[in-house]
């Protein structure tokens, strides 16, 4: 599917008369933590390919695994645990990899397909990230995985860059051969292949700068800078922001950055983003957008007290599930008037990025800045809410897919990297963000208390040993142990 998306997109360009010929250099991003598996002999047909045919025509034998697993997968709890307890526990790992054991990461993910299917493992040659399979499919030869995308696999040695030799070894025998070198985010990887010459007119000197993940690619397109906070508002919800000094703890995520060898970007991912704010837009505003904006609009900052945690599919943070509802008295309430619940779950999304946020040290000074990108940054009453929650101007770039801006940023400055020119210095002639609100007044001691009460119930309701997908798997396997006993 994502070859044939390929071949559909450069067929496209080609048709409307793109010239391939002026392409210097690209790079590219893909969705983090999802993995594919390529088949013994799949190099050499990637050296081979005909430019009379599509790429999916001629790739279509090449993997061993047909189903890639991405991020949204959670079935790899056994996994997760298992790797926590073979390193020493879930914060030596984090201290590790910059990440406890997660279910979506790919460590995980290729430690199931192991132990589920042996043989498919021991015929796969290569395992690749969606982003260096990407750029493989443009080398028509095996991609490195770069430093940042290889720290969200939880194999990755973050300080030192280098795979580490306890996490491959509790995933599956052999990893570290079928996952190839890291390498620098800025790093050129070589010439595009002589498919693309011949097929689309590509120049043979346009180079193939390392491709990343989609997150850390978004960090460069929207010029992030230590003391902003970068919000992506998409299928999933992140938040992102520049560190020189990580401090790996138990919830959210460390990675190596993308644009700043010697810098570090801290991320907290929320899996509940654009799909429950549509189904809610679709439950309580007949599917229209300008209807939900118009109940946040007449609703007022704070909801009158009314909080609610929604949670379609298992949240990453925190790890709970369901829809919770509470009156201004914290007494639970099966529904909500639409106008209410509409405001209450934008309310409670932001208020959870910011409680978890502030856990991991953020803080929230004067000079904050929050950039808004994703599907949602163009709705400017639910960016009205991330501001007045975070007591912080919201600014957005002038367009949505940050991430493949940040790519294009990204290959300009993999072009001179070598010659020590930062990111910054290559793209100061970029555009600025774009202020579209600022907080309304009086919000921030509104939320003060909501924030607190947000949190205490977060901690009662959904952390609590009976709502903890890890503390209903360990009772389970406790209860094996007994029975086997």
């Amino acid at each position: 599917m994502w070859i044939k998306a390929l071949d559909m997109i450069l067929e496209k360009m080609k048709s409307s008369g793109f010239n391939f010929s002026h392409v210097r250099a690209f790079s590219g991003a893909g969705q983090q933590h999802g993995s594919v598996y390529w088949k013994e002999g799949a190099s050499q047909i990637l050296k081979n390919l005909s430019p009379d045919l599509p790429l999916h025509q001629l790739l279509k034998a090449c993997f061993s695994v047909s189903d890639s697993p991405v991020w949204m997968d959670s079935s790899t709890i056994t996994q997760c645990l298992s790797l926590e307890k073979a390193v020493g526990g879930a914060q030596h790992l984090a201290n590790i990899t910059g990440s406890r054991a997660c279910e979506r990461f790919t460590g995980n993910q290729i430690a199931k397909i192991y132990s589920q299917n042996p043989e498919v493992y021991a015929q796969t040659e290569r395992i690749s990230v969606v982003s260096s399979f990407a750029a493989s499919l443009f080398l028509s030869a095996y991609a490195p995985i770069d430093y940042c995308d290889g720290s969200g696999m939880n194999l990755l040695q973050i300080r030192d860059k280098i795979w580490s030799t306890a996490c491959l070894n509790a995933c599956a025998p052999g990893l570290e051969e079928k996952l190839g070198p890291v390498v620098l985010s800025s790093s050129v990887l070589g010439s595009v292949s002589p498919y693309y010459i011949q097929r689309y007119g590509f120049s043979p000197d346009c180079k193939v700068v390392a491709f990343t993940g989609d997150n850390p690619a978004s960090l460069a397109g929207m010029k992030l800078e230590e003391g902003d906070i970068a919000i992506s508002l998409g299928t999933s919800d992140t938040l992102f922001l520049w560190i020189k000094e990580p401090t790996p703890a138990l919830e959210g995520h460390i990675f190596c950055n993308p644009v700043d060898s010697q810098a570090y970007m801290a991320l907290l991912c929320f899996k509940n983003g654009s799909l429950i704010r549509e189904r809610i837009r679709d439950d309580c505003a007949s599917g229209s957008w300008d209807e939900f904006s118009k109940a946040l609009k007449c609703t007022v900052v704070g909801n009158n007290g009314n909080l609610g945690f929604y949670f379609d599919v298992i949240e990453i943070t925190p790890e709970a599930v369901g829809i919770h509802r509470f009156n201004r008295d914290n007494n639970k309430v099966p529904d909500f008037p639409k106008e209410v619940e509409i405001r209450a779950l934008i309310e409670g999304q932001f208020m959870a990025k910011r409680i978890h946020a502030e856990k991991l040290g953020y803080k929230i000074m004067p000079r904050t800045r929050i950039l808004a990108t994703g599907g949602a940054s163009y709705n400017k009453e639910i960016l009205q809410v991330l501001s007045d929650v975070f007591s912080a101007p919201v600014y957005t770039i002038d367009t949505a897919n940050s991430a493949c801006l940040g790519c294009a940023y990204r290959a300009i400055h993999g072009l001179v990297a070598e010659t020590s020119v930062s990111l910054v210095d290559v793209v100061k002639l970029a555009p600025e963000p774009r202020l579209v609100v600022t907080p309304t007044a009086g919000a921030d001691q509104l939320y003060q208390p909501l924030l607190k009460r947000y949190a205490e119930l977060e901690q009662k309701v959904l952390y609590s040993p009976n709502s903890s997908i890890l503390a209903k798997l360990q009772e389970k396997e406790k209860s094996k142990t007994s029975s086997r006993n």
